[in-house]
Order: C-alpha cells, then sequence, then structure tokens
C-alpha cells in the first residue's frame, strides 16, 4: 500500500495528478464518490466534469497569467490541457470547450492508463497511512469535510460558488440576437462569431435590473455565512453594488455593432458562448445567480431574442469549502500535521478549473517523487505554478486568506520596467519571458531529480 499513490476525488485536480504520477511510474488509485455518491452540481460520474463555465480563460500565453498557465500545463504534459486543446470550442481568445466531449475525453484517458485504476465510493475519513492526496474541489463531502476540520484542529473556511443556466440554440430569436465576438477577435470567422449577442436599449435594462432585484433569491442555510468569490459572484450581488454595474461587468456594449440596427448603439450586451461542439447548447456569460428556478425564467426571458428560451439547465449556488492553506500546507502543498496526505485542487484555496489543474499537476510530481524515493523542489515563483503555490503555502495573510485565480500581482516585480497602463504590455510580456525560461529550467531540472 505505501508504494500506491491514492488520490480523493476524480475532477480537474484529480485527475491531473492522477496522470502525472502515473506517466512516472507510480500505480495510482483514484476514489471518486460520484455516481454513487451525488452532489448538487455535478451530472455525471464522469472524471473532470466541468460544473460552471465551459471555459479555461484567456488562451494569451503573453499577456495573461492564466494563458501562461496554460502554457506551463502543455510543457509538461498536462491531460487536462491537452484534452482541452481537443475539444476546444471558438470563443475568440478563450479557450472553451464540449463539456461532455472534454469529461468523457478524460475518464477514458484514466481508464486506458495502465497504471490508474478507479475505486468508486466515498472516502468519509482522512487516512493515516500511504500516500494520499485529497481532491475533493469545492464540494468536498460532509463526513470527509468534517473529518479535515478534526484532524487540523481548525474549522474550513467556506464561500459561495453560483453556476450560470444554459440555453438551447434552437429557442434563441435570431431576429434580434446576432453572432460576433468582441471587437470581432479571433483569427478565423469561426472565432469571430463565437458570441450570440442580446442586445437592450435603456429601458430595456432599467426593467430587467428591476426585475432581477425584485426576484425571490434562494436562502441560505442557518449558519451558513461565508461570504461569494469574486470572480464568480451571482448577478444579482452585482446588481446591488449599484444599477450600472452590470453594463460594466458581464453587459458592457463595447466592441460589438447589432447588423440588425447597425447604426443604434446598445445600452447593454447579454452575450452567450457555445456550450457544445454541436451548437446547440449556449452559456449565459457572467449569468451565476442565486435566484429560484422560476424567478430566473422569468427575468431572462425579459432579454431580448429570449424571450422564448428553453433552458436546458438553471442557475444555482452551492457550498465551497477550502483550507486556511497558509497555516495548514507546506510548500510540498502536505499537510503540516500529517504529511503523508497532500491536498490540490480548489479545496487548497485557488480559483478555477486550470489553476486547480495546475495544482494538481504539482502534488502529482511531488507525490510520485517522493513515492520513487527522489527529491523535487518547488517551481520558483517567477512561474504562474510556483507563484500560486507560493501564495497558497505562505505568500498570502492567513488571517484574510481567500480562494485567488491566478493574476500577475502574485509575481515578483521585473526590475527596470515602467509602471502604469501604457507599460502594461511591455510588462506583462517580461513576466511571461521570464516564467517560461524558468518553468523550462525546473522541468529539466525535476526530470534529472526524479530520475
Amino acid at each position: 500500500m505505501t508504494d500506491i499513490l491514492h488520490i480523493v476525488g476524480g475532477g480537474m485536480a484529480g485527475s491531473e495528478a492522477a496522470w502525472q504520477a502515473a506517466n512516472m511510474g507510480v500505480k495510482v488509485v483514484i476514489h471518486e464518490m460520484r455516481p454513487e455518491v451525488e452532489t448538487f452540481a455535478h451530472q455525471t460520474g464522469l472524471m473532470g466534469e466541468m460544473v460552471c463555465s465551459n471555459s479555461f480563460r484567456s488562451d494569451d500565453d503573453e499577456q495573461n497569467a492564466v494563458g501562461l498557465l496554460h502554457w506551463e500545463m502543455r510543457q509538461a504534459d498536462g491531460l487536462i490541457i491537452q484534452t482541452a486543446d481537443k475539444h476546444r470550442l471558438p470563443a475568440g481568445g478563450a479557450l472553451a470547450v464540449d463539456r461532455d466531449h472534454f469529461a468523457q475525453a478524460v475518464t477514458d484517458a484514466i481508464n486506458a492508463h495502465p497504471n490508474i485504476s478507479v475505486e468508486y465510493g466515498e472516502i468519509k475519513e482522512l487516512p493515516f497511512d500511504g500516500h494520499w492526496i485529497i481532491a475533493t474541489g469545492p464540494l468536498t463531502s460532509g463526513d470527509l469535510g468534517k473529518s479535515i476540520a478534526a484532524h487540523t484542529g481548525a474549522d474550513a473556511l467556506a464561500f459561495f460558488d453560483a453556476i450560470a443556466p444554459i440555453v438551447y440554440f434552437d429557442s434563441i430569436d435570431m431576429s434580434k440576437a446576432w453572432m460576433q465576438s468582441r471587437y470581432d477577435k479571433g483569427e478565423t470567422e469561426e472565432e469571430r462569431t463565437a458570441y450570440l449577442n442580446c442586445p437592450m436599449d435603456k429601458e430595456q435594462y432599467e426593467g430587467f435590473i428591476d426585475a432581477l432585484m425584485e426576484a425571490d433569491k434562494a436562502e441560505f442555510h442557518e449558519g451558513e455565512t461565508a461570504g461569494y468569490f469574486d470572480g464568480c459572484l451571482p448577478i444579482e450581488v452585482i446588481a446591488e453594488r449599484g444599477r450600472e454595474s452590470l453594463r460594466w461587468g458581464p453587459m458592457k456594449p463595447v466592441g460589438l455593432t447589432n447588423p440588425h440596427q447597425p447604426d443604434v448603439k446598445a445600452h447593454a450586451v447579454v452575450q452567450l458562448r457555445r456550450d457544445n461542439k454541436l451548437g446547440t447548447l449556449y452559456n449565459i456569460v457572467g449569468f451565476q445567480t442565486k435566484m429560484k428556478y422560476g424567478a430566473q425564467t422569468a427575468v431572462f426571458k425579459t432579454i431580448p431574442g429570449l424571450e422564448d428560451a428553453s433552458f436546458a439547465r438553471l442557475g444555482g449556488i452551492h457550498r465551497n469549502t477550502f483550507l486556511n492553506s497558509p497555516t495548514m500546507l507546506d510548500d510540498q502543498m502536505r499537510l503540516r500535521s500529517q504529511p503523508n496526505l497532500r491536498f490540490a485542487g480548489q479545496i487548497t484555496g485557488v480559483e478555477g478549473y486550470v489553476e486547480s489543474s495546475a495544482m494538481g499537476l504539482l502534488a502529482g510530481r511531488m507525490a510520485a517523487t517522493e513515492i520513487l524515493g527522489g527529491s523535487i523542489s518547488t517551481p520558483p515563483n517567477t512561474t504562474a505554478m510556483g507563484a500560486l503555490i507560493t501564495h497558497i503555502t505562505g505568500g498570502a495573510d492567513a488571517k484574510t486568506f481567500q480562494p485567488m485565480n491566478v493574476n500577475f500581482g502574485l509575481f515578483p516585480l521585473v526590475e527596470g520596467l515602467k509602471g502604469g497602463r501604457r507599460g502594461r504590455k511591455d510588462r506583462y510580456k517580461a513576466y511571461t519571458d521570464r516564467a517560461k525560461m524558468d518553468w523550462s529550467t525546473w522541468l529539466e531540472a525535476s526530470a534529472l531529480d526524479e530520475a
């Protein structure tokens, strides 16, 4: 048992960790509770299922930190990013995928690997023996959550995550809506028309805001006092910050021209992004919500073009647990009080599919190297992965620790570059150039250490 790596959770982080360790020659067992034990958000028992957006966000590896993270994962033979590349959909400069085909492909790859086996059933207690990675994600089961809290000596922190609705394309009125990526971004016609746009004039926007504010919302259970992660706020929470806030967020009208009324500038625009390869499903971008189901259909049908919309899935809200990692994890992602346990993915306090997968990649490599008797250093904080792991294992203030997406604010400064917006392009390019060099050096050195 001591030579086997056990991974709890078959989501993005768990699947990636298994893939990395198995490719290094370590036998891996994934323990997945789905479909025997269901969650609020999951629809299947597939590995790597996407429960919120179908986007891995920007794929720009020169001007965007998450795009840089994509690049680093590709260099490390990442299962999640390579599968995303194979099942990508047109989305302008973003990497969006057909979620069903993506999850099936991840599952097929896991099942086909000779060093990986999957055992279905719930792990309710933290194990004391052997090598384990806990990658249970935002919906860690109640029993395991209690066990984690008991063994760490502290309650797990929590916030609330929200999910956006999905619409059937054939129910959208294309005499009002049109296809266009913002600023016509993209190299091909398919990419330049990757988004479906529904325009609103000022009166329609004001009516939408009124309906949104008055709609019935889901109530939290007694004792639930967690806040929201700022990168995934429900639209009604954004609206509460000011009536114009949505126009400066997911409903901003810039970079778009309505071919039905080319001389009329929309006051606000609702965008939908393709959710599957067939183009039969579209998700409403940035429209995470905690409205009750009946209220959602009523409010969303006030959007021009969606008056007769049929919904494949309505939005929802769920609790997301994570560790206070700066106090609980060392720089190898091991639990300080029980070093045979590593944690990976969203439970460590990173936010997003890509970040979760990246922490799974590192945890898998670190655990496998330890099992094989070698040693592996933490990636330098000049790289995207290094910046993330440094942040969650000690770089962040433990008293105010909250889930974090990768961003250039986590990177050490590059000396000699001018600041401000005018110098931002050069500054970001300098960050990514340095990161690519340092990541390549770390990968090469870690491969030698593993050998």
